[in-house]
């Protein structure tokens, strides 16, 4: 019934991406295990009620608030455990003291999880928090990653909904870069109902309906924004579909095929020691991405995406919560 039986753990299940995770990961049959870690006692101890009253057959799901306790033979880990994005509030407005939060993260993974097969670290600045996660765990970099898919699939919504089609008509669309106002919404690649969304801004049209190079440059502007705009409609940031796209991660990992893109270390190409959207593939053997592909105005945002994060990582840096980039290799050697 279930994928695997090994132990996830859930850091910050006492809230709302957490609680709906450990929902999430029985209800779809991911793993029959699910620990569960949150500062706030009383918080978690009624996430694990409530699951416990769903009556998951042969589910075993432990809660503590102990990070040591929580972590011990964890095989997996999904992380939302940072503060939460609030209303007027940028993804990079939460940048040190959720960097604080990460290095904590990799340094209890280190002592308490060394072994572990894979983490996913969700909570914002999510390039940041999964770099500063990875370079303290000693982990291999194969081996954490961040969600990076909701801007891509923020993208296939809008455009769905702008040409009146399914969701799944609309293929090929990626985000890349940074999780953030700078990411790189990639053009290349995108098909409506079998049309390229190149030739459509040429001046051919998906299901009768054309797209103005000014409707294209609206719809990258609303995809960057897709995250407030949650917050705006709903008062709080997203938690359904993180939750949701973690958990396929976490399947893609466990054998199944994930097809959006995710947030891996890169060092390659002239992007180097960084954290971010790549094309990638996820398997028992962790996390691989290759250099995204796309048109020239495509790569030049990639670039300047790249850029933006190095400009955050220089931060974190400065602020003594990441170690210059000569030390890391003493505080993981995979990095060195």
């Amino acid at each position: 019934m279930y994928l695997t039986d090994e132990k996830v753990v859930v850091l910050g299940a006492a809230g709302a991406i957490g609680s709906n995770l450990a929902q999430t990961l029985l209800a779809s049959g991911t793993t029959s295990n699910v620990g569960m870690y949150d500062p706030f006692a009383k918080g978690l101890e009624g996430t694990a009620e409530e699951l416990y009253h769903c009556g998951f057959p042969n589910a075993n799901v432990t809660w503590s608030d102990d990070i040591g306790e929580a972590l011990t033979g964890a095989s997996y880990i999904i992380s939302s455990g940072g503060a939460p994005r609030k209303e007027g509030m940028t993804r990079e407005d939460l940048l040190r003291d959720n960097a604080q939060i990460a290095k904590q993260l990799g340094l209890d993974i280190k002592k308490y999880c060394p072994e572990l097969k894979f983490g996913i670290i969700i909570f914002n600045p999510a390039d940041i928090t999964g770099l500063t996660a990875l370079v303290h765990s000693g982990l291999e970099p194969s081996r954490i990653a961040t969600l990076a898919a909701l801007d891509s699939t923020r993208l296939q919504t809008k455009l769905s909904q702008h040409f009146n089609v399914l969701q799944s008509k609309v293929t090929g669309c990626r985000t890349y870069g940074g999780h953030g106002e700078q990411m790189a919404v990639f053009k290349g690649g995108i098909k409506i109902d079998g049309v390229s969304l190149e030739g459509v801004l040429n001046g051919q049209t998906a299901n009768g309906i054309g797209m103005s190079a000014e409707e294209w440059a609206d719809v990258q502007a609303h995809t960057r924004g897709g995250g407030a705009r949650i917050i705006g409609l709903r008062g709080r940031s997203s938690f359904q579909s993180p939750a949701q796209q973690s958990v396929f991660m976490l399947r893609g990992v466990l054998g199944e095929s994930y097809e959006w893109p995710s947030g891996a270390y890169v060092n390659t190409n002239g992007m180097n020691h960084i954290m971010m959207g790549m094309p990638a593939t996820l398997s028992s053997d962790g996390i691989r991405y290759t250099m995204p592909e796309g048109t020239q105005d495509d790569l030049n945002a990639l670039k300047e995406s790249y850029e933006h994060v190095v400009a955050l990582r220089d931060e974190v840096i400065g602020a003594g919560i990441l170690p210059p980039l000569s030390e890391w290799g003493a505080s993981n050697p995979h990095l060195a």
